[in-house]
């Protein structure tokens, strides 16, 4: 039917003239343009259906890519350096803590810097026995500091607190110090990543939480700093007084276990949470005034004992810092602590 009624269409068109002139111009414009249009509007339809096509494949392979990616970090708990590098770029959680969400690519890097330490400086096998009992702990330690640097945050949101790029690199500096001068940035990189595999900016990712963990517990610790206060005023009216029976005597009062200790002959440059570096300040048996450890566990007085050219003798009084533990530990009884995989 279809053949039959082009031949009477052709049939009841005018023959095209053999010479092109003005008046026929038009006419041979419309022949050639009606031959190019068959081939024009099937390509159209074939590039729309293309472009369908092209959209149905990419959602089905990144639909594909996600489910592989969710069975390899979950039910898989897959741990290679390939993983952490997706989940760098993706941030999802390997758990939450009072709705805080705990980032899997922070407790991967925890556990991988363990990894390596272990593998390189330890010289473990993680294929024997001890090896794997091993990981099992690092993977838990891992996950309880990953847990914990979390719970900071959520704390730190709450009352304002941040550690600003001054102060980390302050710190990161302050690291660098020895006895001999401070050690170059690039030496310094180097042994972090020789003894934790990390690159930098891993390191300074992970000293920031350390340091955002500490200001939290200084923070919310009102008992310890109640304790601080009174022995400031009793130092401050007896500096000669004797340090292990003030801090005997403090913790019966006042129930927090303030600890006495003597540090004995250390390196000036001592890594004690920088008491040493404070107490070669100090006058001998001059008391100082209350310091904030660098390693956060705690308030010290101290007081110089004896000095020479290359070590420090000091005593001292500690008080631990244990609300943000406390705080942390009831979280985790009262089960708002959800782990997405099995430690």
């Amino acid at each position: 039917m279809k053949k039959l009624l082009n031949k009477l269409i052709k049939r009841n068109q005018a023959p095209l003239p053999n010479r092109i002139t003005s008046d026929t111009v038009a006419q041979h414009r419309e022949q050639i343009l009606a031959g190019g249009r068959k081939f024009k509007y099937p390509i159209q339809y074939a590039r729309h259906k293309l472009v369908i096509n092209a959209i149905i494949i990419s959602a089905v392979s990144l639909t594909v890519a996600v489910f592989i990616s969710w069975w390899q970090l979950y039910p898989a708990q897959n741990t290679s350096e390939f993983m952490y590098r997706i989940t760098k770029f993706i941030p999802v959680p390997v758990a939450t803590v009072d709705g805080q969400p705990v980032l899997y690519s922070d407790y991967l890097m925890k556990y991988l810097s363990s990894v390596h330490y272990l593998e390189q400086k330890e010289q473990l096998s993680l294929k024997t026995d001890d090896g794997k009992r091993q990981i099992e702990y690092v993977k838990q330690q891992s996950m309880q500091d990953a847990i914990a640097d979390a719970y900071a945050v959520k704390l730190a949101k709450n009352i304002g607190i941040t550690i600003s790029p001054s102060e980390l690199q302050g710190f990161l500096k302050s690291q660098r110090q020895s006895s001999s001068g401070e050690i170059s940035e690039q030496t310094y990189n180097a042994v972090i990543l020789d003894y934790y595999g990390w690159t930098p900016e891993e390191y300074s990712h992970a000293t920031e939480k350390k340091l955002l963990r500490q200001k939290v517990a200084f923070a919310i610790d009102k008992g310890a700093q109640s304790v601080v206060n009174s022995l400031t005023d009793n130092l401050k009216a007896n500096s000669g007084a004797d340090f292990k029976s003030l801090a005997t005597s403090t913790a019966e009062q006042s129930g927090v276990k303030a600890v006495y200790g003597v540090s004995g002959w250390v390196p000036k440059d001592n890594q004690d949470g920088g008491l040493a570096a404070e107490a070669i300040k100090l006058a001998k048996l001059q008391v100082s005034p209350v310091i904030k450890s660098t390693i956060g566990d705690g308030y010290y007085f101290i007081r110089l004992l004896d000095i020479n050219d290359s070590q420090v003798s000091y005593e001292y009084i500690k008080i631990p810092l244990t609300a943000f533990t406390n705080s942390l530990n009831s979280i985790v009884n009262t089960n708002k602590v959800d782990k997405y995989i099995k430690v």
